[in-house]
């Protein structure tokens, strides 16, 4: 089959690679309908996170069921499904707490490249969540959208309590973030402020519920969110990004007793104890618990209550994954989509 593979940074190519087959009974083999670049696949891409052998890449996919391990009871070939990009056993005593993506038996979608053509799924009765029928093809960002970006939005949403009566302050402006403002609107958020300088992501921002828009960053735009809630600070935030500068962004745009969800994923961040002691601002996040929130996701997008996958803005064939890469980390698209 076809996949994408980093060399090294900056190096993306699509090769031959084995195809994959079912190796534990609890495996399902599913034939990629589309997958897609995500802004964590941008920390190897650029060097920050160590590149040290060629990887396959992708960890976002959608597709339908080619086969089934002999204990797989749920799903059968035929079926589309979305997964998230961890596998879980959605069983044990962590996952039935709502936390599969710390599941005992967890296995990271991203080690097993989802940009490819066809993709061994473990513990597939546990990840992966099949629609009632296949979709209209217009409905597949939206569903590749769940896979990862929707729910870790969701999640960010959920951690740092947005709910009806709040205002909600969004740091990040990528597709997490973007989908962060649709989940605070959707949870009830009575005002959204969404962090951002580009006019196209302010835009869908707006289209996703925001009520205002700050375009400062740093000490100014936590100074722009203090002045616009009487000097006190968001109830919940959403940090989206995972850099020292987004966190402590974050963290002091919290009013006392506030929320902070985090799922930027961290690199060389460190808080100080007595600034987060003195802040009273509790924080939640980590690698988001997609499959936790999968089954109401897929529900609204299928009832169309929710459009998720205009974060889209680039689609190309699998062949030219290098191109939605590139895109990406020069900031010319908001997120890739890839067909294989």
């Amino acid at each position: 089959m076809r996949g994408a593979v980093l060399h090294t940074p900056g190096d993306v190519r699509v090769e031959n690679r084995d195809d994959p087959r079912i190796e534990a009974p609890t495996d399902a083999i599913i034939r990629v309908s589309a997958a897609c670049v995500c802004g964590s696949d941008l920390w190897p891409y650029r060097g920050i996170q160590p590149v040290t052998e060629p990887s396959p890449m992708g960890h976002e996919y959608v597709g339908v069921v080619e086969e089934v391990g002999s204990e797989v009871s749920t799903l059968r070939p035929g079926q589309f499904v979305v997964g998230s990009f961890w596998a879980s056993d959605n069983t044990c005593e962590v996952c039935r707490a709502g936390y599969q993506s710390a599941c005992l038996h967890r296995v990271p979608m991203g080690a097993l490249g989802a940009q490819a053509e066809f993709l061994r799924v473990p513990l597939a009765d546990g990840t992966l969540v099949a629609t009632p029928e296949v979709p209209p093809a217009e409905l597949i960002p939206s569903y590749l959208a769940a896979s990862d970006v929707l729910g870790t939005g969701w999640f960010a949403a959920t951690a740092a309590e947005a709910g009806p009566g709040k205002t909600v302050a969004v740091v990040g402006d990528g597709a997490v973030g973007l989908l962060a403002v649709l989940a605070a609107r959707q949870l009830g958020a009575e005002r959204i402020i969404a962090m951002s300088r580009h006019a196209d992501r302010q835009k869908l921002a707006l289209e996703f519920g925001a009520t205002d828009i700050v375009t400062e960053r740093g000490d100014e735009g936590i100074a722009r969110i203090k002045e616009m809630t009487n000097g006190l600070g968001a109830h919940s935030v959403v940090e989206a990004v995972g850099t020292q500068q987004s966190m402590e962004q974050a963290i002091r745009s919290a009013r006392p007793g506030g929320s902070v969800g985090f799922v930027g994923v961290t690199h060389d961040v460190s808080l100080s104890g007595m600034e987060m002691f003195w802040s009273l601002v509790r924080l939640q996040g980590g690698p988001a618990p997609v499959r936790r929130f999968l089954p109401d996701l897929m529900e609204m997008i299928g009832d169309r209550t929710i459009d998720p996958g205009r974060v889209f803005d680039l689609d190309l064939p699998l062949d030219q994954a290098a191109e939605g890469y590139r895109a990406m980390d020069e900031r010319r698209a908001i997120k890739a989509l890839l067909r294989p």
